[in-house]
């Protein structure tokens, strides 16, 4: 069955087009983001040069030149690209689970690696150890890559976590696992940030000497194991 999803197509400069099924963030509207995505990874359009996942939208970006070279008399080459896009949207079967990976992320929630835990927990009336369990108790869909190379924006969590960011940027370290409004992620790098830290996990997000870069892929379902922080070093 084809796709009942509304969708629009724009372009995104002269060299990009995107498709958005809606501007919210949506389990069933990120499998047709991924189902597309998988599309095209597999049987690019001519001249695409990279496709770019989001939350409820994909952009495809192309090398204009040569999209110019073979676009038809008369067409534009946004024209020409939006009606091959608009093809393919069309075709697919969004009903259908997109192809996705089940990851296990230990997660130390030990004080010295959770600068807010305790903080959050007060603040919601818990304690901390529901707020582990909370935290961890079901799988969480990765929407997205961004912000830092491999920063993984996972959703939803529990809506008795749900946190605002902090007020100014602190120093966070790689690894940790922060609560900003209701998703949680995880920080690829060290960096300035804002999200609330009630964890941190032992595995590498990023690794520029590794051929895949990254080890969390937009479509990934991952699920947190809390851990001792005896057990950290060790994984």
């Amino acid at each position: 069955m084809t796709s009942t999803i509304p969708y629009h197509i724009f372009p995104l400069g002269d060299s990009a087009i995107t498709v958005d099924f809606g501007n919210r963030i949506s389990p069933g509207l990120n499998n047709a983001v991924m189902k597309l995505y998988h599309n095209l990874a597999a049987a690019p359009l001519p001249g695409m040069e990279g496709v770019v996942p989001g939350y409820s939208s994909l952009t495809v970006q192309y090398d204009l030149l040569f999209c110019a070279g073979q676009c038809p008399q008369g067409r534009t080459v946004f024209e020409w690209m939006g009606e091959l896009l608009d093809l393919r949207v069309r075709k697919l079967d969004y009903e259908e689970m997109a192809l996705s990976r089940e990851i296990i992320v230990p997660v130390c929630y030990d004080p010295s690696f959770a600068p807010d835990l305790e903080a959050l927990a007060r603040e919601k009336g818990l304690s901390v150890e529901e707020v582990i369990y909370l935290h961890s108790l079901h799988p969480y869909r990765v929407y997205l890559l961004g912000f830092l190379p491999g920063f993984s924006y996972l959703g939803e969590t529990d809506e008795r976590l749900a946190m605002p960011r902090k007020m100014q940027p602190v120093q966070v370290q790689a690894g940790s696992i922060g609560i900003a409004g209701r998703q949680t992620g995880i920080y690829s790098l060290s960096s300035p940030g804002g999200w609330q830290i009630i964890g941190r996990t032992p595995l590498k997000l990023f690794d520029k000497d590794s051929d895949n870069l990254t080890l969390l892929k937009p479509g990934d379902s991952i699920k947190f194991i809390s851990i001792r922080k005896d057990e950290f070093k060790d994984h």
